[in-house]
């Protein structure tokens, strides 16, 4: 590993400040799950790593049932899967936050770090699509908030320019008669990187048996996450049935453009795209209908 400067910024004024100095020299360390590790590998290389877990607003963990959910972008996983209000509330983000990485991974690494790093298969990326989380940008120029579905835009890339960082996600509150689940496959548990991840969610009639709205959010099949929006549309208006979940997976995989690799070869990731987001969906109906 090459040596580096560290900082650790206080406030979000200085950590903007000290980002925009360094230019792409500068790396922000969140959790340093991934960023340490790349470091050390020669995968990236920086001048300065500034650690931005000081920042109150990075460690913010605030749920109201009107407003919804603000996650710092440095809270650390544990925290959330913990926190039973939030985990009845947002399942499929509880889902994911129980998986990347094991447990003392998880009580360093945070959401906010998973999006940031932006893997094609990140376990929090189809999940965060899914409960239409916001990201809250600081930089240069100001705030600014952009949609977690147009984050990612080729793997390890993101919209981020110099001295912008992710301060926090938005999450909207949650609705009645909705659940989400966040299921992957993975090819044995020593290969911990999904082959497919897929985060769903539904909200319901008041009878349990009709789609009002859908989201999907696939990962690990195309250069960026994705939000299988033809599919979710389909879903709307019809029952909350297998025959209907079947058909949406069958959608969903025609967003989906995986490679041949150690995982896989395309045609079998494809078709697992379907099986994945037709079992989450079901697990995220249920979830709506136990409300």
């Amino acid at each position: 590993m090459k040596d580096f400067e560290y900082a650790a910024a206080t406030s979000v004024d200085e950590a903007v400040s000290l980002l925009a100095a360094r230019g792409d020299r500068a790396k922000v360390l969140a959790g340093g799950t991934d960023i340490i590790v790349q470091l050390r590998e020669g995968l990236r290389e920086a001048e300065l790593v500034l650690d931005v877990k000081k920042i109150p607003q990075l460690m913010e963990l605030s749920f109201d049932a009107q407003q919804g959910l603000r996650l710092g972008a440095s809270v650390p996983c544990y925290k959330i899967y913990e926190n039973e209000t939030v985990a009845t509330a947002y399942p499929a983000l509880a889902d994911s936050a129980r998986i990347i990485g094991g447990w003392q991974i998880q009580s360093r690494a945070s959401i906010g770090g998973n999006l940031c790093n932006s893997s094609p298969a990140a376990d929090s990326i189809p999940s965060l699509i899914a409960l239409d989380a916001v990201c809250q940008i600081a930089g240069p120029g100001g705030r600014r908030s952009v949609p977690v579905s147009q984050f990612c835009t080729a793997p390890g890339k993101n919209i981020l320019e110099r001295g912008e960082f992710l301060v926090s996600l938005h999450f909207p509150p949650p609705q009645a008669h909705s659940g989400s689940r966040y299921l992957r496959f993975i090819p044995r548990n020593e290969m911990d990187i999904a082959v497919v991840g897929v985060g769903a969610w539904l909200r319901l009639d008041g009878s349990g048996k009709s789609i009002e709205e859908a989201r999907l959010g696939i990962a690990a099949v195309a250069p960026t996450p994705l939000a299988a929006t033809e599919a979710a549309r389909w879903l709307t208006g019809k029952p909350a049935s297998a025959d209907s979940f079947s058909e949406a997976g069958r959608l969903a995989r025609g967003v989906a453009r995986p490679i041949s690799d150690m995982r896989g070869p395309a045609e079998y990731r494809t078709h697992l795209v379907g099986v994945i987001a037709e079992r989450a969906l079901a697990g995220a109906a249920e979830r709506a209908r136990a409300k």
